[in-house]
């Protein structure tokens, strides 16, 4: 129990150091944005590894690496929390459109993003 709960401690650190510097990255890129375009970004970006990892690891053996990989560091890197926090907030800035955009492709993409990462993988493993 100790040793799958540092696991997922390391891997939940490695994963919010990479949102970190996708969010360093997404400001760099495109400057300054109401809109929080580097959290749908890891969101999108984490559901589509998570979707990768589901079918190598039952593929290749490594479902022991789940607590690691998909609640330490993918749990660590996407961002649903911060999610509910910036939709919150362009509601209380009186942005309800760009609230309802936000929500809709945070999920819309994340969902996409898992299914084609488990068709990638699937195409992989055919």
């Amino acid at each position: 129990m100790i040793s799958t709960l540092s696991l997922v401690a390391l891997g939940g650190a490695i994963g919010a150091g990479f949102r970190y510097l996708v969010g360093v990255g997404v400001m760099r890129l495109l400057g300054p944005t109401d809109f929080p375009l580097a959290i749908i970004a890891v969101n999108v970006i984490g559901s589509f590894l998570m979707g990768v990892f589901v079918i190598v690891a039952a593929h290749r053996g490594l479902t022991h690496l789940s607590p690691f990989v998909m609640t330490g560091l993918l749990g660590g890197f996407t961002t649903f929390s911060a999610f509910s926090l910036e939709t919150i907030t362009l509601f209380e800035r009186g942005l309800v459109s760009a609230a309802m955009l936000y929500v809709a492709l945070s999920v819309g993409l994340s969902i996409a993003g898992l299914a084609l990462g488990l068709f990638v993988a699937r195409g992989l493993f055919a």
